[in-house]
């Protein structure tokens, strides 16, 4: 199948095009069949750079941070913002968006997770060969974005830089303290997962007492998934963390209710070449900082 590129909008300053690229798998949902990429550039003047964008989980999420798509390619940062799988018109239209990636399952998760690291290194792969770009690539992922960009990161060391916002790791903190999380925790109290996992205790006590030793043992990619007691160790952005060699921009709000602080901390701390901004906000409302966070990327991006 080609790739299809359709015009979305002309402006005076900007060029908004969508780009639909095969996807390398399997998807369980065949509106997720293609990547859906989000083009904008600047009409007028060349850019500089190429910024892979990554939105949040639930497609409420995908109009609002367009808005850093438009702006960085009125700087001169030309921004591919990549619908993830299972959100938008990637995902049944009765869908809240990201509906897969809610589930007890580890083993489930990895393949899910998987999928979406995939569509990056895909779009990555794109703009190096088929669009011809000679130009540096970075990427930015906000939350359940966030999430991937570290893994897609560690994975392909040719990613110029990174920029993660409101994005933690170690699904301890996340899956059983994250009002998100709400649903998952139901599904295990309903009927465990493939380990037996039924309550934080479980969790806990069988599997991810000692998190960080476990992190640390890690010497290569391959260790995540031959050195790991669980599953869930395959898909947390925490064991690829040591991974990423690349300069991390770590935007991280210091009142944020759905990312809890130890997840933050434990994915801050396995970061070796980070620059860390702190934003007296909330998780959704650092939003309201937006200008702010996006003149702070830009400049981390130029140097």
């Amino acid at each position: 199948m080609p790739v299809i590129f359709t015009r979305k909008s002309e402006e005076r300053s900007i060029v908004h095009d969508i780009v639909r690229i095969p996807v390398p798998y399997s998807p369980i949902m065949v509106e997720s069949k293609e990547i859906v990429v989000h083009r904008f550039e600047p009409s007028k003047s060349s850019p500089e750079h190429e910024l892979i964008f990554l939105h949040g989980i639930k497609n409420h999420n995908i109009p609002y941070l367009m808005w850093f798509a438009e702006w960085f390619a009125r700087a001169r940062v030309r921004t591919w913002f990549l619908i993830l799988p299972y959100h938008g018109e990637r995902a049944p239209k009765d869908w809240e968006g990201g509906e897969p990636f809610f589930s007890s399952s580890p083993s489930w998760c990895v393949q899910r997770f998987n999928e979406a690291v995939k569509d990056v290194l895909e779009v990555h792969a794109f703009i190096r060969n088929e669009a011809g770009s000679t130009l540096p690539i970075s990427v930015m992922g906000v939350s359940f974005g966030g999430m991937i960009a570290i893994m897609a990161l560690a994975q392909n060391p040719s990613f110029y830089k990174g920029i993660v916002c409101c994005a933690g790791g170690d699904w301890h903190w996340i899956n059983w303290h994250s009002p998100y999380l709400e649903r998952v925790r139901k599904e295990y109290a309903e009927k465990a997962n493939e380990f037996g996992c039924r309550t934080e205790k479980d969790c806990v006590e069988k599997y991810r007492k000692n998190v960080e030793e476990v992190i640390k043992s890690f010497d290569s990619l391959d260790d995540i998934f031959k050195k790991s007691p669980i599953t869930c160790y395959h898909y947390d952005p925490a064991s690829f963390a040591p991974f990423v060699r690349q300069k991390i921009l770590f935007v991280q709000p210091l009142f944020d209710r759905i990312i809890p602080r130890q997840s933050y901390r434990i994915l801050r701390s396995f970061l070796k070449h980070k620059k860390v901004l702190f934003l007296p906000t909330g998780h959704k409302s650092f939003y309201l900082l937006r200008r702010f966070v996006a003149r702070t990327v830009l400049n981390f991006l130029k140097r």
